[in-house]
C-alpha cells in the first residue's frame, strides 16, 4: 500500500510521521522549505521538454521521464502529508467529489483555453469538508 511505503521512507529518513492532523516544525519555515523542494521538481519539467524538443522525440522513454517526475512530485506530496498527519487520500476524494460539481448548466465540462476545468453554477467548495475531516481525526484522536 503506497501510505505504508511512504511511512517506512519518511521513517527511515528520519521524517516526521504523524497520524493526527498537527502541525511539526516551524510552519512558515517547513511550508517554505517544502515549497522549494516542490518547485525543484515541478522545474525538472523544462529539462522534459527540451530534450523533447532538442531531440524531436515523442517516444517511451520520453514517456518514461514523465512517469518519473510526476511519480516523484506525487511522493513530496504525500510524504509532506504525513508530516502534517493529513490523511492525503481522503482529502483527495473529497477534492474529486468537489471536481466533479464544477459541470456547466447543460451537464458539460466548462474549459479555458489550456484545457482547465473551471467552475460551474454547482460547483461546491472543498475546505469545509476538509476542515469536518481533519477536526474529527483530531477529535478522535483525543479519545
Amino acid at each position: 500500500m503506497f501510505k505504508d511505503r511512504i511511512k517506512a521512507m519518511n521513517q527511515m529518513y528520519d521524517l516526521p510521521v504523524n497520524d493526527t492532523p498537527q502541525f511539526y516544525g516551524n510552519a512558515p519555515h517547513t511550508i517554505r522549505n517544502f515549497q522549494c523542494i516542490l518547485s525543484e521538481e515541478v522545474d525538472e519539467a523544462t529539462d522534459i521538454i527540451e530534450d523533447i524538443h532538442k531531440y524531436r522525440t515523442e517516444n517511451v522513454d520520453d514517456l518514461v521521464a514523465i512517469a518519473d517526475w510526476l511519480a516523484d512530485i506525487t511522493i513530496y506530496c504525500r510524504s509532506e502529508a504525513m508530516k502534517y498527519g493529513i490523511p492525503l487520500e481522503e482529502v483527495i476524494d473529497i477534492i474529486m467529489e468537489s471536481n466533479m460539481s464544477k459541470l456547466g448548466e447543460d451537464g458539460e465540462p466548462i474549459k479555458d483555453k489550456r484545457g482547465k476545468v473551471l467552475k460551474g453554477v454547482n460547483y461546491w467548495k472543498p475546505e469545509p469538508k476538509i476542515k469536518d475531516l481533519l477536526l474529527s481525526r483530531m477529535e478522535e484522536a483525543e479519545k
